[in-house]
């Protein structure tokens, strides 16, 4: 029991990752922080900046007067002003998310049967495999979206949004947004716990029998 304990402490490790990792891309899912537009100051409203998730747009607009006002919208699916970049990145989240979701289940499963004993080569191994390929992938999903998010800020992609949201098709200047460090983050974590699955070996694959 001490040498099934002390083979799966990796894991324990592994799985740790692997759970900040998906609670770290919920997150920046959720973040409106992905890409930060800089408007410029008109006659009604000081300077802009504009924050623009997968899900929703923050506008901020400061006044010297009154402090600054945030407006926040949301969208869906069914919106059809949503580009295509956006539209394969909040698919390519969604499923990271479930991926990550489905592997740590899987994870705790396995622990638990490595910590009761009930060791096998066969139920031991493949559970974490699983765990391993669910995880890169979700890494994989992960870092396609910051890449997709990144080429967009890079080429200066605009997006048509509602005439109600007051926001111009393009704007004078735009950067990448935290919500992308903390993908790139998740990404990396994905990846490590997915490596230190699929390098696990079973104690009983380990062990040394005396000849006779």
């Amino acid at each position: 029991m001490l040498l099934l304990s002390k083979s799966a402490n990796c894991q324990v490790g592994g799985f740790a990752l692997a759970s900040i990792a998906w609670v770290l891309c919920s997150i920046s899912t959720g973040l409106p922080h992905w890409r930060v537009w800089y408007l410029n100051e008109t006659m009604f409203t000081g300077p802009t900046t504009v924050f623009i998730g997968m899900w929703r747009v923050c506008i901020y607009h400061q006044n010297s007067k009154f402090g600054s006002a945030r407006v926040c919208h949301g969208y869906t699916y069914d919106d059809s002003f949503i580009p295509l970049d956006v539209r394969i990145i909040q698919h390519l989240l969604l499923i990271s998310s479930m991926l990550g979701l489905i592997g740590t289940v899987a994870t705790i499963f396995t622990l638990r049967k490595v910590y009761a004993g009930k060791v096998q080569k066969n139920t031991t191994h493949k559970p974490f495999v699983l765990s391993a390929i669910l995880n890169i992938i979700a890494s994989i999903f992960v870092l396609l979206a910051v890449l997709f998010n990144y080429f967009s800020v890079i080429h200066k992609a605009g997006i048509a949004f509602p005439p109600s949201f007051h926001l111009p098709l393009y704007p004078p200047s735009q950067r990448i947004g935290i919500a992308n460090i903390i993908a790139s983050l998740c990404a990396l974590m994905f990846l490590g716990s997915g490596i230190i699955f699929i390098s696990y070996t079973s104690p009983i694959e380990k062990q040394v029998f005396p000849e006779i």
